[in-house]
Formats: C-alpha cells, sequence, structure tokens
C-alpha cells in the first residue's frame, strides 16, 4: 500500500511541477492575446498574424526569463523521481 501512496504522491507532484512549468507562459500569451483581441475590437483590424506575432516574441520573452527556473523545476523533479525509483527498488531486493 505504501508503494501505491508513493505513486499517487509523485503524480499529484507531477502535475504541480506541469502547472507551475506552463503557467508563466501561457499566462504571458494569454494577456497579450487579450490586449490585441481589444486593439483589434476597437480599430475594426481583423489581420491574423497580428495577433500571432506579439504572442510569439511574448512567448520567447518569457522562455528567456523564466526558462532557467522552469528547467532547475524539472530537473529537481526529475531527481526526485529517480531517488523514489531507487528506494523502491532497494525495498523490493529486502523483501526477497
Amino acid at each position: 500500500m505504501d508503494d501505491i501512496s508513493n505513486l499517487l504522491s509523485l503524480a499529484d507532484k507531477m502535475l504541480w511541477v506541469a502547472a507551475l512549468v506552463a503557467a508563466p507562459v501561457l499566462i504571458a500569451s494569454l494577456a497579450v492575446g487579450l490586449a490585441v483581441g481589444i486593439v483589434q475590437a476597437a480599430t475594426s483590424v481583423n489581420e491574423q498574424t497580428l495577433t500571432f506575432v506579439p504572442k510569439l516574441a511574448i512567448t520567447a520573452l518569457v522562455l528567456v526569463m523564466f526558462g532557467g527556473s522552469m528547467m532547475g523545476l524539472i530537473g529537481d523533479f526529475t531527481q526526485e523521481i529517480f531517488a523514489q525509483i531507487a528506494n523502491i527498488s532497494q525495498a523490493e531486493r529486502v523483501i526477497r
């Protein structure tokens, strides 16, 4: 039963890490898309590239600014997963 709780704990943490990694990019893209949409509605300009280029630029900027911390978060979680795998395999050896 302990293995199942460890796996569920890791799955829960995985969802949080995924949300923390994706949130800055998604929030920035949403804000820029909303601002561009408001400007397009006010000026009646319906150009498709007008929404794509600013979103692409802000996504690149956010990845440059927060990419290191995002990778650090993913790296720490990966190390934790491998440590848990090692603990589970050692526990299996002790049982057998």
